[in-house]
């Protein structure tokens, strides 16, 4: 349950979305311009990211939804968001990604630990300066949500096919919806 009151039919951030709705406003906007806008990165790129820096905060919530989400988009499957969360340098993904995630892992730990060369790695493995800009503006603003979601004691669903579903409604049609 919950530390404060929130809408209890719904897990993890949902669920504070939708109680606090003057805080969901910025907060969706925030996620559906990371994740869903365009970029050179792909949506599910996007996605892996957000998922690796969650798995790393150990947000079973975020690490989980953002995985299906990434699962469910363009080019990527459940073998690659795996391999990806256990260990990013052994995955099946492109060395750019690799760099992105690396940065990504360095912003979960603080934002000081990024390096020069890092950013150097990065663009040596093809990262333009908007793609770097993006990987570590999704992992900043994973730690926060990460932090949201567990700092209130959201519910996890424990059914794995809850997770998929909601990957299948994220990856199809985003964070900000008619309700």
């Amino acid at each position: 349950m919950a530390y404060i009151k929130v809408a209890e039919d719904r897990p993890g951030i949902s669920s504070l979305l939708a109680y606090y709705t003057e805080t969901a406003k910025p907060l969706t906007e925030l996620a559906q311009t990371l994740l869903r806008n365009e970029s050179t990165l792909t949506r599910g790129e996007r996605e892996l990211i957000a998922s690796y820096v969650s798995t790393r905060n150990e947000c079973v919530f975020c690490a989980t939804s953002h995985g299906a989400a990434a699962t469910h988009s363009e080019g990527m499957n459940a073998e690659i968001v795996s391999a990806v969360q256990r260990d990013y340098l052994t995955a099946p993904v492109s060395d750019k990604m690799k760099a992105l995630l690396a940065i990504a892992g360095k912003v979960q730990e603080s934002g000081k630990a990024v390096t020069p060369e890092d950013i150097e790695r990065a663009r040596a493995a093809g990262a333009t300066d908007k793609e770097i800009h993006d990987a570590v503006l999704i992992a900043a603003a994973f730690c926060m949500f990460n932090r949201y979601v567990d700092g209130l004691d959201t519910w996890e669903p424990g059914d794995p096919h809850m997770y998929d579903e909601m990957g299948k409604v994220l990856a199809a049609e985003g964070y900000i919806r008619k309700r």
